[in-house]
């Protein structure tokens, strides 16, 4: 059978899986913690998260992928990479009832990056120490990639054998993307010295402390850079800056709290660390498009009307 034929087919097979352990429209857990299986039968509204690292195989369908000015389309053909917490948009762009959006998603950590590398010869690979590499990245999915995810799927038809095959078959595809074509990109993460595995620590600690200011001497201490070379690797790994990043990821979770249980925008705005409500409004209407008041709104009537509920926290 040639490749492109046996590919179409293990993408058909994947595709079949994801729907069957589905149980509704969104993000489904299953019963392997760091899996999840993506379906939507509605294209959707753009969606604002932190993406923590994960792989993405999207199965039937497409989608886009935003990062700062950065536009990545992905459908059964590519696979996507997120290596470092970032915050990004994703829209389903291509979906409907009849075919609906089906998505293999798998969460990681560098940890697990470590130990392959540590434990098979791509250890021996030079990388230069003192580059960076983006955070995100799109690749060629292949006939050996999708197996593997296969037979990580198929275990949820087995519960029982769950526990001593899915480490295996995690590990086997996280094997595969280091082999791919851009392994070297994800491999930065794990490598001890790269400007990817420092700005990973600083990203880290923006996150943590996300609300409070920024010092840039604290933030280029803690990666053995200069602020310069803070700034540089910085932008390469999340193509944005440092206060770019923290600006979204104020702006996101200030958006999270109005859908939650926060009164009113200045609240939130107060919260994640805006001292003017009304320099937050005018950021917050910059990057979701309306002011904080109509923007809850917009969502809320999304909620109530026809759009599928599990789609808010599609991605």
């Amino acid at each position: 059978m040639p490749e492109t034929t046996n590919l179409a087919s293990k993408q058909k097979e994947l595709a079949a899986l994801i729907d069957q352990f589905s149980s509704g429209e969104g993000v489904n857990a299953t019963d392997i913690p760091s899996l999840s299986c993506i379906r939507s039968s509605k294209i959707t509204e753009p969606i604002y998260r932190v993406h923590e690292p994960a792989l993405c195989i999207v199965a039937q369908g497409k989608k886009e992928v935003i990062l700062a000015e950065e536009r990545y389309l992905y459908g059964p053909s590519d696979y996507l990479v997120v290596s470092v917490d970032l915050p990004v948009s994703g829209q389903i762009i291509e979906a409907s009832s009849d075919r609906p959006y089906l998505c293999f998603r798998l969460d990681f950590k560098p940890a697990q990056i470590v130990e392959l590398l540590e434990e098979s010869e791509l250890r021996t690979i030079q990388l230069q120490l003192g580059s960076s590499r983006r955070g995100l990245f799109i690749s060629q999915t292949s006939t050996s990639l999708i197996d593997a995810a296969i037979r990580l799927v198929r275990l949820l038809e087995t519960p029982e054998d769950i526990k001593a095959l899915a480490p295996m078959y995690t590990r086997e595809i996280l094997y595969r993307i280091l082999k791919g074509r851009q392994g070297e990109m994800l491999k930065q993460i794990a490598v001890e010295g790269s400007g990817t595995y420092r700005i990973k620590e600083v990203i880290e600690q923006i996150k943590e402390h996300y609300a409070q200011p920024l010092r840039i001497e604290e933030l280029a201490e803690l990666a053995n850079m200069s602020p310069s070379s803070l700034h540089r690797h910085f932008k390469e790994v999340t193509a944005m800056s440092p206060l770019q990043y923290q600006k979204r990821i104020r702006l996101q979770e200030a958006r999270r709290l109005l859908l939650s249980d926060t009164p009113n925008a200045a609240e939130a705005a107060f919260q994640v660390g805006y001292d003017s409500p009304s320099h937050f409004s005018r950021e917050y209407a910059k990057m979701f498009g309306l002011p904080p008041i109509a923007d809850m709104k917009r969502l809320r009537d999304a909620l109530m009307g026809d759009q599928p509920q599990g789609s808010i926290e599609v991605l």
